[in-house]
Formats: C-alpha cells, sequence, structure tokens
C-alpha cells in the first residue's frame, strides 16, 4: 500500500443510537460482524509500545467505533488522546497490540502537511503519480486526473507548479491524488491545522462535495478545531487513548462544552 493508500476513565461507553457497539469488554468479533454499509469498524482496539527502558505504555486503550459508509466523520479529543495513533492504525501504518480493525479497500491516509505527500512538479503529474501501477492507458489517466481534480474544485490549477500554491491548495491536490486512485475510504491526519480560515474552508468544501460526488467515499477526519464539527455527519470523541462518546455531532458538541464548563467552574472555585 503506498502513503496514499495505506488518564480518564471513560465518562461514557461508545455507543450510537444508530449504530450500536457492542460491550467494550467483548471479544474481537468475526468478521461476519461487519455489514455492507459500514466502511470502518473497530472493536477493543489497543496499542502499546515499550520504551528503551523497558516501561510498557498503553497508548490506546480498548477503543471501539464504527463509520458508516458514503459519511464525514470527524475523530476529536485533547492532544496526546491518541487520535492520530488510532487514524495510523486504520491505514495499516501502524499493527494494533490487540483488537480487530476493518477499512474498505482502497483506502488512503492523507497527512497533516502536505509537503509530505505532494512532491512532483505539477499539479497534473502529482495527481496522476499512483496511477502508474495501474494499467490504463494515458487517456484513462488524464480522465481520472481531471475528475478528482474536479471534485475538489482544482480542475483549473491542472499545469499549476505545485510550489506556487497554498498550503489549503496542496490538500486539496493531496485528496485529488487519493480520489484519482479510486479510494473508498479517505483518512485525514488534521489537514486544516496550519491552514487560514480561507484555506481551512476550501480543503472542508474539498471532502464534502468528494463526498457527494462518489457516494461510496468514506471519510475519517481527526481534528482539533470544534468549529469543523459543524460539517460532519457524525463524530467520535477521545480522551487518554479511550473512546469515550461516538454519535452524531450535535451530542459530541454538547458533551465537550459541558466538560468544558465544568473545567472552568473547578478553577473558578
Amino acid at each position: 500500500m503506498s502513503l496514499r493508500q495505506m488518564n480518564y476513565s471513560a465518562l461514557r461507553p461508545a455507543s450510537s443510537p444508530h449504530l450500536p457497539l457492542p460491550p467494550l469488554h467483548s471479544t474481537a468479533p468475526s468478521r461476519n460482524a461487519v455489514t455492507e454499509n459500514i466502511a470502518i469498524e473497530g472493536h477493543n482496539v489497543s496499542y502499546a509500545i515499550t520504551t528503551n527502558q523497558g516501561k510498557f505504555v498503553p497508548i490506546l486503550k480498548n477503543c471501539s467505533l464504527r463509520i458508516p459508509s458514503g459519511q464525514l466523520w470527524m475523530l476529536l479529543g485533547p492532544n496526546g488522546c491518541g487520535k492520530s495513533t488510532l487514524l495510523k492504525i486504520l491505514a495499516g501504518l501502524l499493527k494494533p497490540t490487540d483488537g480487530f480493525v476493518y477499512v474498505t479497500k482502497p483506502k488512503s491516509y492523507v497527512f497533516q502537511n502536505p509537503d509530505h505527500q505532494v512532491v512532483l512538479p505539477t499539479v497534473e503529474a502529482d495527481v496522476a503519480f499512483g496511477l502508474g501501477k495501474v494499467n490504463l492507458t494515458r487517456d484513462e489517466i488524464k480522465s481520472r486526473v481531471a475528475r478528482a481534480l474536479d471534485a475538489v474544485g482544482m480542475l483549473e490549477y491542472l499545469k499549476r507548479p505545485v510550489q506556487t500554491l497554498s498550503g489549503g491548495q496542496k490538500q486539496r491536490v493531496a485528496i485529488a491524488g487519493a480520489l484519482a486512485e479510486a479510494c473508498k475510504v479517505l483518512l485525514l491526519d488534521e489537514l486544516t491545522t496550519f491552514l487560514d480560515e480561507n484555506d481551512q474552508m476550501g480543503v472542508i468544501n474539498a471532502v464534502k462535495d468528494s463526498l457527494e460526488s462518489s457516494k461510496d467515499v468514506t471519510a475519517l477526519w481527526v481534528t482539533h478545531r470544534l468549529e469543523e464539527l459543524e460539517y460532519a455527519d457524525g463524530a467520535v470523541y477521545m480522551e487518554d487513548g479511550r473512546v469515550v462518546m461516538h454519535g452524531d455531532p450535535s451530542s459530541i458538541m454538547g458533551f465537550i462544552s459541558s466538560k468544558q464548563s465544568s473545567y472552568i467552574d473547578q478553577i473558578n472555585s
């Protein structure tokens, strides 16, 4: 798989009124548990590292989540809670210590920093890069590249040098590269961290438009920006390596706001 394809106890168990999950203490389910309308599924996913001093350090602890096909979901939580680690496990870049993971293929991982992914001289060349391993004619490659760039609003930049693009435009080119390879799942790691508001909205709209134009594409987006929740179909909230809540964006936002208010009250008391 290419790079494109690739402590706080739980206040509430991972759950959703529409997408019931098994109890956190259950054993890993068989693959028969994965249904056709689910693009991403994880059960009791754990991950740990061993330091040079031989100390065992848990990073993820029995994480469970389920993401429906054709939707954009956000993965949120405080810094260091394990969001990016979980995303890399779903992408296949890390192997879980324990648990079960299913992600519809082909899948694509898009980096936080587009300079790690958008590397060829022109937009057209970069989006076409991953198609070299596929048996396509030149016309078929051009057609795929054009459709992918059109889906992210970058078709007019087809011949532009990559070095002339803004950070947000580079992110959209990276997403187009994944779409050109006909990926079914986009795994997006904090794409807007270093972007201004204009580029932030450009990337968000590019992802939303991509999902609307290809109904079978699913996206899971790691973010620290709460305002991006309003564009999501669902969300997963993590703390201290655990999935604390899993459901609709308004419920997740209410939960986070309540925690923030409680923390402020404690400081002021």
